[in-house]
């Protein structure tokens, strides 16, 4: 089992909260992974054992770094041997921040073509509306299995390479029962948080007969995806699912074992926040147009709030007002909501850049939301923290502080990403 002593933490973000710091933040700090686990957090100086002896005098590249400011890359020192003779990478982080992976927990990654001309008509004053989903239905139709599953994979390399470690992905552009069980299921062949989303929009041969539709979500196209899939979502919008054919379309999913998510307040006012709260749904994501009820009901809730700005960023809509809903108490967290449409960014260090800068949010509140928050809004406890047991996802930042994420927006910060406590450059 390989073993890495990640030591001379200058900042280390590990969301257990103490002392009132939700982030339980350490200075000086080491990070020793075993296999997959983390096995022990801790000041640097009090690392077991033989690895303190190991890690106790950096070598001259990594010390000259910090004099220097910590431009200088992170050392990667030889293998230090335990006096079981058990090889021990110790890797100097020379003084930079740690954080813990990414968990974005809304994207749309198994889709085909491209809506670019769509985001240029936007930029010179089109509204954004939720037809244009069917555009990537008849594109996702026409590709073979091969073409999605590699630029599946693309798009996994892109998460990775910037720091995202954990995330979901949705079906909702096949919307026919064979198309969706495909997009489940070569979802599920990457993560195994997989949402059937065949409620996304009713698709252009059942436009004058969307009851039939709404049937063939609830039944023959659920149980074809469910072997694939663990959470069902619905678009409950204008020009998507009516507040009752949201509601069915759910309870339908739970019948098959399914958890809830929604789509909901991102058009406008509406009834999603409230249903997705009623049906204890894990999040409701948009979250765009609140009113004091809906907040009031999130607040009293287990229902994460999931902020998607890099929607409201390419479709020009308001931002959603995260200070709002921080200061009445509701867990709030980001996500990419990666999709070719309304917001083609994978990137998460753009969704804290934004939250900071338009949503009201402090670089602290945003690293957390991006991180514990996205892991809240999945129901997991293993991921989106630093802590002995946990999984080994952590990203290694090329800054002093997780700040520089928002401080510096557009600049490649991320340097070292471990998933499951592999090493990724």
């Amino acid at each position: 089992m390989a073993t890495t002593l990640l030591t001379n933490i200058g900042e280390l973000t590990t969301n257990v909260g103490r002392d009132g710091d939700r982030l339980g933040t350490l200075h000086d700090a080491a990070v020793l992974i075993e296999g997959d686990r983390i096995a022990w957090v801790g000041p640097a100086g009090d690392a077991p054992g033989a690895l303190a002896a190991g890690a106790a005098a950096p070598n001259r590249e990594s010390t000259a770094g910090r004099r220097e400011g910590g431009n200088h890359p992170a050392s990667r020192r030889p293998a230090v041997l335990s006096p079981e003779g058990n090889g021990i990478e110790v890797v100097d982080a020379g003084g930079r921040a740690v954080i813990p992976g990414f968990v974005d927990s809304h994207t749309h990654l198994v889709f085909g073509g491209d809506r670019a001309d769509e985001f240029e008509a936007r930029m010179t004053g089109a509204p954004y509306a939720a037809g244009g989903i069917r555009r990537t239905v008849a594109a996702t139709r026409a590709a073979t299995d091969e073409e999605l599953r590699g630029r599946l994979a693309g798009f996994v390399a892109e998460l990775h390479r910037q720091g995202t470690t954990t995330f979901e992905i949705k079906t909702g552009y096949g919307l026919s029962v064979a198309d969706e069980e495909r997009l489940a299921r070569l979802a599920a062949e990457v993560t195994p948080e997989v949402t059937f989303l065949g409620a996304h929009v009713v698709p252009a041969e059942f436009a004058d007969h969307r009851d039939d539709y709404v049937d063939l979500v609830c039944d023959e196209m659920m149980r074809a995806v469910v072997p694939h899939s663990r959470w069902v979502d619905v678009f409950c919008e204008r020009g998507a699912f009516t507040p009752e054919e949201s509601r069915r379309i759910l309870a339908a999913g739970v019948a098959h074992g399914l958890r809830p998510r929604v789509h909901g307040n991102q058009l406008g006012p509406g009834e999603g926040v409230r249903l997705a709260v009623e049906l204890g749904a894990a999040s409701v994501d948009h979250c765009t147009y609140l009113d004091d009820a809906d907040i009031a009901a999130l607040a009293g809730s287990d229902t994460v709030a999931t902020l998607l700005p890099g929607v409201e960023f390419s479709t020009r809509q308001p931002y959603p007002d995260a200070r709002r809903l921080l200061d009445a108490g509701v867990t709030v967290a980001l996500a990419s909501d990666c999709n070719p449409g309304s917001s083609f960014t994978s990137s998460m260090p753009l969704m804290i850049a934004l939250a900071v800068r338009e949503m009201g949010m402090t670089p602290a509140e945003a690293v957390w939301a991006a991180t514990a928050g996205g892991a809240r809004a999945l129901r997991r406890d293993d991921v989106g923290v630093i802590a002995a047991g946990r999984r080994a996802d952590l990203v290694l930042l090329d800054a002093p502080t997780r700040v520089h994420l928002a401080y510096r927006p557009g600049v490649p910060l991320v340097r070292t990403v471990w998933i499951r406590g592999e090493r990724h450059e």
